[in-house]
């Protein structure tokens, strides 16, 4: 799969990124890409931000862990307030920041990525083998994600061709407002 990778040449400004780590990038014809966005699209209860993240065992390409991020609320008129009226947006806090002001709002440790990795961990795994991580519906990873996917350690971790724009809230021709329309 790695014939696929790019990595961006122009140097993005990520929120968070572990210091010697890099975020590298696949096509969304990627069939990893492409499961951690179906997973997203069936079963993300975050409506406003929905994301997918996929875990693969490098020696035999094999999925090991996939898992989406969990918003605590389920009704859908709540859904939909929050779409509109997100507290952290209102008060303009940045992403991966007090996810606890907003009950509509993901926390860390409902992130797919935290997720995925904690099931794997939970799963019980072999240390000597490598894994990488797709992630669909985000362009980087918060503080709470990273420091769950180095328990593993995760290798890599892959996002979309073009995920710094499509899913990045502060440039204007971003999709995360309309994803699911």
């Amino acid at each position: 799969m790695e014939t696929d990778t790019k990595k961006k040449e122009n140097k993005i400004k990520y929120p968070y990124l572990p210091e010697g780590k890099e975020i590298f990038y696949v096509s969304s014809n990627n069939p990893f890409m492409k499961e951690a966005k179906d997973i997203a699209w069936k079963n993300s209860t975050d409506r406003r931000m929905p994301t997918g993240a996929v875990v693969v065992r490098v020696s035999d390409n094999k999925i090991v862990s996939k898992d989406i991020n969990k918003a605590p609320l389920t009704n859908s008129f709540l859904i939909n307030i929050h779409k509109k009226y997100c507290f952290r947006r209102m008060l303009k806090i940045p992403s991966g920041k007090k996810y606890w002001i907003c009950p509509g709002c993901a926390a860390g440790d409902h992130h797919a990525e935290y997720r995925a990795s904690k099931n794997l961990i939970k799963q019980g795994f072999d240390k000597n083998d490598q894994f990488d991580l797709y992630l669909w519906g985000h362009w980087w990873a918060c503080k709470d994600c990273w420091t769950k996917m180095l328990e593993i350690p995760i290798r890599k971790i892959y996002v979309m061709e073009g995920s710094e724009i499509l899913f990045n809230e502060k440039d204007p021709n971003n999709i995360t407002s309309h994803k699911f329309d």
